[in-house]
């Protein structure tokens, strides 16, 4: 029986796809997606930077590489999911070809080709084959994974962001995709099985916001909103046609939502988390929870999946909930507690576009153990 995974095992698995990757690339490409990392403020700034648009994040992308290279790079992101996640996220990169059908094959977003498979970024920063910290970062069009390494350990993997456009789609037999379904479906089976008063306390709203909350900052705050879809991308789009549009479709959308500044209000962040806590629901609601957080928690590989679940008190995480109650009524929920946000949205284009991250409050990559490392080494 193989022995079970670990932090220093992730690590070493990570260590030896990225190294293998980098070895593949030709002086120009390093340049673009291997960054000298600690010690340069700039890179530490964008290796916090993180988008779940169609906009550029930052590295090298697989159009950019050659078929062996891409496969190193898969390679990579496969070690910083489970498989279930990794089968999930390269479900969601196949959908820019659905949605590209959709949206009639145009161009979009400044590029001749606006959904895009091949626009999906990776950037290695540091020396993975060296001793001190170093990190990567996946991300394009509705994936954004973001791992540290710290003293030979997988020490952080968050934010950690899965999303589907669209969000069901059509298979023959009669079947659907969903990528995501599990997330979603969850997340209302455990609604359905609170009480009224648990209901009071969990729903903020009956509409519901028009994106996740805590959007792509560094750090969510008491008093965060949520942030237009103009801001969500890297910078704002010389073509005014194309800005405008973005404003269109932000206002647009809250305004079939019907949100109103009192759900702005119900749904921003607080100090104390809102919705219904973990210590005030029933044994059978308890394991309805627990199947919630699964689904972002296990996200991760195995032996960085169980450090999250052990560390968690699900006790103190609150379960909030915005929208319609039922398949196909624009929703979103949150998880939040010590050591954790997680929120889901399904809201855009006609409740078959969602959103969902996991968020560790206080450890976002790993911004707190490589503090205390560099202090500790210089």
């Amino acid at each position: 029986m193989s022995p079970a995974a670990t932090p220093a095992s992730v690590a070493s698995a990570m260590a030896e796809a990225a190294g293998a990757w980098r070895e593949t690339l030709d002086d120009e490409q390093v340049a673009q997606g291997v960054w000298a990392w600690p010690g340069s403020k700039a890179a530490e700034a964008e290796r916090r930077n993180w988008y779940y648009t169609p906009t550029d994040h930052g590295g090298l992308t697989l159009h950019e590489q050659l078929p062996h290279q891409q496969r190193a790079a898969m390679r990579l992101l496969a070690t910083g999911l489970s498989e279930r996640a990794y089968v999930s996220a390269s479900t969601i990169m196949g959908l820019e070809n659905v949605l590209d059908r959709t949206e009639g094959f145009a161009t979009g977003f400044g590029r001749d080709r606006g959904r895009d498979p091949g626009m999906y970024y990776l950037r290695v920063f540091g020396d993975p084959t060296g001793d001190g910290p170093w990190g990567w970062r996946f991300g394009g069009h509705h994936v954004s994974v973001n791992h540290l390494v710290v003293d030979g350990e997988a020490v952080a993997g968050s934010p950690c962001f899965l999303g589907a456009d669209p969000m069901v789609s059509p298979l023959l037999g009669g079947q659907e995709l969903r990528p995501l379904g599990g997330i979603e479906d969850s997340g209302r089976a455990l609604l359905h099985a609170l009480d009224a008063d648990q209901r009071e306390r969990a729903v903020l709203t009956t509409t519901a916001p028009a994106d996740v909350i805590g959007a792509n900052r560094v750090h969510v705050s008491p008093g965060d909103r949520l942030i237009p879809l103009p801001d969500l991308w890297r910078g704002h789009f010389d073509d005014q046609a194309l800005e405008d549009r973005l404003w269109s479709m932000h206002d647009g959308l809250e305004a079939r939502l019907g949100v109103t500044e009192a759900d702005r209000v119900a749904t921003e962040f607080t100090t104390t988390p809102k919705g219904v806590a973990g210590a005030d629901l029933s044994a059978g609601q308890t394991e309805l929870l627990r199947a919630v957080v699964g689904t972002y928690l296990d996200r991760m590989p195995p032996g960085l999946a169980e450090r999250e679940h052990e560390r968690l008190d699900l006790s103190r995480v609150h379960f909030a909930w915005a929208g319609g109650a039922e398949r196909g009524d624009p929703h979103y929920y949150r998880l939040e507690g010590p050591g954790l946000l997680a929120e889901w949205d399904n809201t855009q284009r006609d409740v078959n576009h969602a959103h969902s991250v996991w968020r560790v409050p206080g450890h976002e990559f790993g911004i707190d153990v490589l503090g205390e490392h560099l202090r500790a080494h210089h």
